[in-house]
């Protein structure tokens, strides 16, 4: 039903920036929240950040607020997380998902029913 391909990833420095693109298919994307978690080697999936189908309302993890914008275009069925002032602490496998509850934000990766392949973030000290 839905597709996501994403893109963007790679190996930076501390400070530096990356921006992660997700595009979708096979459903209209502006009925479809959005949201980017990661994951480390040996840890749990952690929320990132969400947006809603319209990009009126967004949502951030804490670690994250004020570093990371989350953002999209509808037109072209993209989902982007731009990361700023990357930190060691950020490197993980960065994942984009999709949720049919497309009016609000979740930080749950229970509430998303699609997922991206996964893209590998790795930031040096």
């Amino acid at each position: 039903q839905v597709q996501l391909v994403q893109s963007g990833g790679g190996l930076v420095q501390a400070g530096d920036s990356l921006r992660l693109s997700c595009t979708a298919s096979g459903r209209t994307f502006s009925r479809l929240a959005m949201g980017w978690f990661r994951q480390a080697p040996g840890k749990e999936r952690e929320f990132v950040a969400a947006i809603t189908g319209s990009g009126v309302s967004t949502a951030y993890a804490d670690s994250v607020k004020g570093r990371f914008t989350i953002s999209r275009d509808n037109t072209g069925n993209t989902v982007y997380l731009q990361m700023n002032s990357l930190k060691p602490e950020d490197t993980a496998a960065y994942y984009c998902a999709a949720d049919s509850v497309y009016w609000t934000t979740h930080d749950s990766p229970r509430r998303y029913d699609y997922w991206g392949q996964g893209t590998q973030v790795t930031v040096s000290s």
